[in-house]
């Protein structure tokens, strides 16, 4: 199938066998390996990329799902604003390996849209907009990306540092 997909503000046409997920369309056609393939199930994160500003798993979806959609991977963060998130997880070791990283910022990016935008989490106190950015609702909504070294403390320090910036809050239960 013939499609056209933007990724990263330049547009891709790709003719695609329609069984090719998006994040071998975007490893394998296109040469942007900054977004990994882990468990290849879902069940890591570190493939998530952000469509049309949500985040999603790259191994759980067809490319063809998403012909003309808006997608940004780790190659393009620094264009949609995210150095400042990048700056934070270089300041607070929220790496070892690396290999995640790719997808928990681009997860974290997602996650910190869906608090601006009010969504509550499991953890959420209560249904009302806007909760607060604790270390529970960072833990509870970044649940679904593993770091296989353990680096959340600094994971989430580096979210919580970047969401409190952006959010022009913060919380002490956040640290």
């Amino acid at each position: 199938m013939l499609i056209t997909l933007d990724i990263n503000r330049a547009r891709h046409s790709l003719d695609l066998d329609p069984r090719v997920t998006l994040l071998d369309a975007l490893r394998h056609h296109l040469g942007l390996t900054g977004t990994k393939k882990g468990c290849d199930h879902g069940q890591c994160g570190a493939c998530t990329v952000l469509v049309n500003g949500r985040r999603i798993n790259g191994c759980l979806a067809l490319a063809v799902m998403h012909d003309g959609d808006q997608i940004i991977t780790v190659e393009g963060l620094e264009e949609a604003g995210a150095s400042a998130l990048q700056k934070a997880f270089i300041a607070h070791d929220g790496f070892q390996c690396g290999y995640c990283t790719p997808g928990q910022l681009c997860s974290a990016l997602g996650m910190l849209e869906e608090v601006r935008q009010g969504w509550p989490s499991h953890v959420s106190a209560s249904l009302e907009p806007h909760p607060v950015l604790t270390r529970a609702e960072i833990a509870e909504r970044m649940s679904g990306n593993l770091c296989r070294c353990a680096c959340y403390p600094g994971i989430n320090a580096a979210i919580s540092e970047f969401g409190g910036a952006a959010e022009g809050t913060t919380s002490e239960d956040a640290a």
